[in-house]
């Protein structure tokens, strides 16, 4: 009995051990991977903290490969408010007759449902169009812009060749100024044309910046007042909050068609130029544009302006903007208004 009592005893000390070493196994390995899991989850934020730091450092208004797009916009009082303004990256302001003026805004991988009015090209606004290696887009054409955009091979898109439904006109506006179009089909037009609608482009025309640029300047510029004529001045107005400036024409202020916003602008930049009468046949005071060469101007961002110079050395080559020192200014991440005004435009800026 005695024997029989030891022999049980000694099982059971056999099975304890075993269920320890399992015990034991199992609390090693637990804590096995305990300790790795925070170590992989350190690793993968680590990763998304990197991409996120890169994303943060990359130029957010002008980015990916899709190729520009340049609309010819109506800037009428009867065109008023116009729409996609806000989504360009660049909008180019120049004199036309009658002392008017019309808008070039230059977009990229937008999905603009509407944008106009959509109005008639004028041959000096192709220079521009050009240096941004954009598809450009318009209603009609002067005769000096119908010959240049034959001669330049600009790949173009003229609403009045187009159907009823690439380009249509709405009723809430009266003819010539209420033709629209979107980017949908602006792209659907020019795939159908043949022309690219991915970009060769490496950088934009303008130098930008990822962290914020404050102008090393005494010359304040929370207001500014840019005549283009007598009947038409363009102002904008610094807001400190959002540092950004409204923009206003013939004294009121601009808003989108579509979102009713106001029309604002991170950066603007001035250009003197000087234009001219052309020797019309058709007598309807069409002017010419001496934009090549070295141009003085300002550049202006932040509640601050400083002089530069606008150097273009031909139709097709990009303009460059640089500070008195000869540098190529560094630009704000964010929209701009280039302003290409009369030579001998009073321009205030205080």
């Amino acid at each position: 009995m005695r024997n029989r009592g030891i022999k049980i005893l000694i099982v059971i000390l056999v099975v304890l051990s075993i269920l320890a070493g399992v015990l034991l196994a199992m609390s090693i390995l637990g804590n096995s991977e305990n300790k790795q899991k925070p170590d992989n989850t350190l690793i993968s934020l680590g990763n998304d903290t990197g991409k996120q730091k890169e994303e943060e450092k990359k130029v957010k208004i002008y980015s990916g490969n899709d190729r520009s797009i340049a609309v010819m916009i109506d800037n009428h009082k009867s065109a008023w408010p116009q729409a996609g303004l806000n989504e360009a990256y660049l909008v180019y302001e120049i004199i036309v007759e009658g002392g008017e003026t019309r808008l070039m805004p230059v977009f990229k991988g937008v999905d603009l449902e509407k944008i106009g009015p959509v109005r008639s090209s004028r041959h000096y606004f192709l220079d521009y169009a050009l240096e941004n290696d954009a598809i450009y887009v318009h209603f009609g054409w002067s005769p000096q812009a119908e010959k240049d955009i034959k001669s330049l091979k600009v790949n173009n898109l003229n609403g009045i060749t187009q159907s009823s439904t690439d380009f249509w006109r709405v009723k809430d506006k009266k003819s010539p100024h209420n033709a629209v179009t979107s980017t949908k089909k602006i792209l659907q037009m020019a795939e159908s044309k043949g022309y690219r609608t991915k970009s060769n482009a490496k950088r934009s025309v303008l130098n930008y910046q990822v962290d914020e640029i404050e102008l090393a300047s005494q010359k304040e510029a929370r207001n500014i007042v840019i005549p283009y004529s007598k009947s038409n001045t363009v102002s904008y107005t610094y807001d400190e909050v959002n540092k950004r400036y409204i923009r206003y024409a013939k004294n009121t202020k601009q808003t989108d068609w579509v979102t009713k916003q106001d029309i604002v602008t991170k950066n603007i930049i001035i250009t003197f130029a000087q234009n001219y009468k052309l020797n019309d046949p058709e007598n309807k005071d069409r002017q010419g544009l001496k934009n090549i060469g070295d141009k003085k101007g300002y550049y202006i961002t932040n509640g601050k302006a400083i002089e530069i110079i606008c150097s273009k050395s031909s139709r097709t080559e990009a303009t460059v903007y640089k500070d008195l020192q000869g540098n190529e200014i560094k630009v704000n991440d964010g929209n701009t208004f280039i302003q290409i005004c009369p030579i001998d435009a009073n321009v205030i800026i205080e």
